[in-house]
């Protein structure tokens, strides 16, 4: 320490010893090991042990450098921020809350000058701003501001903003900042920001609610159908009853997709248990239900489709032997593969006779038959030729069968058991399916009034319900048939 004073206000130092004291005698390993403790404390006060062992270690740093640097490090911090210099004035003596001396507080503004300060700011530009932060103030109560600014550069954005407000003679322009000598007429520009600000936080809390609001809506619908849909996978009817809940607007698209998808899952459920050999009856009524379905009234399809009835003893007890004989010279004849339907018709010819035929289709060929001479075909129609087919609405037989290049054939199917069987749709289904099958494509037509081609000749064929008919009958007015049905 310092000797005792020779005479006053002189003092002697001893620099003995000086610069031991200034060196670091620590070891660097020391250094190390209290760096790697578990204590987070001790890892704080020695950062210098971060240096790995392998890392080349000068002489440690002496106290003075050690001071200097950090004095150092405080300088460029410091130079690095923008300086405020804020007054603190004590309001009592006695450190008590609540309590101010006024004649104590004047005698603290009047000693540290405040006034003064205060005038010497005001007779200068007191108040200073980056141009990108007073545009981004103050730039919507300028037309050439609002919403982003096309000029060069900042500056001449708030130039532009300052001269439409007639306050340039207020400000001072420099290279990154506004001077301003008043920030008096800057006030109400703040007080429109803060109730903009204000809006804006009860707009932003307006919108979480509704957001929040939102997730509780599409999760009380979620949990809704989760409840609904716990029974769906129980056989036979796998949710065909089951109702969907109305959905929030944000997912009904999502709801959409859902019952498509549901839609999908039931009738893969359903067709899984259905037999190998009742899937060509199954595609043969969905192919029947994309073209009749909402056109015709009744199509058959809830009853068994036989497909080939006049090799069936029920429907055709008396000559199902003589069909069979003909049908297995055709397979020989013309190597066809399966017989897709087979019916007895009443059929009617451009010369206006009605007989009674049989109609058989294959996948080669579309046959007209003569039962009455042991099934002799009396025409032969290869199917690719066949380009549609038209019915009615009603629950009549009538089918206009429409071929490239030849007649066309109007039949009725009849001689039916039960009588008066609804076997249209069973004709259209298998036919739309196999041309499905192969890529062709089939025109079917409903209408009440079919028009139809003999011979280049133009014609109308309609239904007439006549209930005192006891077996259906065409007949001919005027160039047009009109199929007597017996209604019920």
């Amino acid at each position: 320490g310092p000797p005792a004073p020779q005479q006053p206000w002189t003092h002697r130092y001893s620099v003995e010893g000086f610069i031991d004291k200034n060196r670091d005698h620590l070891f660097q390993d020391f250094k190390r090991l209290l760096y790697n403790s578990s204590d987070p404390t001790l890892r704080t006060m020695w950062p210098d042990g971060q240096q790995d062992i392998t890392e080349v270690t000068k002489r440690p740093l002496t106290a003075g450098t050690l001071f200097k640097n950090s004095m150092v490090a405080l300088v460029e911090n410091l130079a690095s921020k923008e300086p405020f210099y804020v007054r603190c004035i004590k309001p009592n003596e006695d450190k008590v809350a609540g309590r101010l001396d006024e004649d104590h507080c004047r005698h603290q503004v009047s000693y540290l000058g405040l006034l003064e300060n205060v005038r010497v700011r005001r007779a200068g530009f007191a108040s200073r701003q980056p141009y990108p932060r007073f545009l981004l103030r103050y730039k919507m109560t300028c037309e050439y501001t609002w919403p982003n600014h096309l000029l060069g550069s900042d500056r001449a954005a708030v130039s532009a903003l300052l001269e439409q407000h007639g306050l340039q003679g207020n400000v001072a322009f420099g290279h990154s900042k506004l001077f301003i000598r008043s920030r008096a007429w800057l006030a109400p520009q703040a007080w429109r920001g803060t109730l903009a600000r204000w809006r804006c936080r009860r707009l932003r809390a307006v919108y979480t609610i509704m957001r929040w609001f939102r997730r509780h809506k599409v999760r009380a619908h979620l949990a809704e159908l989760q409840r609904r849909f716990q029974a769906a996978r129980q056989p036979p009817l796998y949710g065909r009853d089951l109702v969907w809940p109305p959905p929030p607007a944000v997912l009904q698209p999502f709801q959409d997709t859902c019952h498509v998808l549901f839609c999908r899952w039931r009738a893969r459920q359903l067709v899984k248990n259905i037999p190998p050999s009742d899937m060509a009856q199954i595609k043969a009524k969905v192919a029947a239900m994309g073209v009749l379905q909402e056109l015709r009234q009744d199509w058959g399809c809830r009853r068994a489709w036989v497909r080939d009835y006049l090799s069936s003893a029920t429907d055709n007890p008396t000559a199902s032997g003589l069909f069979a004989e003909r049908l297995k010279a055709l397979r020989e004849k013309d190597c066809f593969g399966a017989v897709l339907f087979s019916s007895h018709v009443r059929k009617v010819n451009r010369f206006h006779k009605s007989r009674d035929r049989a109609l058989l289709l294959t996948d080669r060929h579309l046959y007209k038959l003569d039962p009455g001479r042991q099934y002799r075909v009396m025409r032969a129609v290869p199917l690719e030729a066949v380009t549609g087919l038209s019915v009615t609405s009603g629950r009549d037989q009538l089918v206009v069968l429409h071929a490239r290049g030849q007649d066309d054939l109007v039949v009725c199917l009849h001689r039916s058991r039960p009588p008066l069987d609804n076997r249209v749709g069973e004709l259209v289904g298998v036919l739309a399916a196999y041309c499905q099958g192969t890529g062709r494509a089939l025109e079917v037509r409903v209408s009440d009034c079919i028009p139809l081609s003999q011979r280049g000749t133009r014609r109308l064929v309609s239904v007439e319900p006549k209930p005192e008919q006891p077996e259906p009958e065409f007949r001919c007015s005027r160039g047009a048939f009109t199929l007597l049905w017996p209604s019920c």
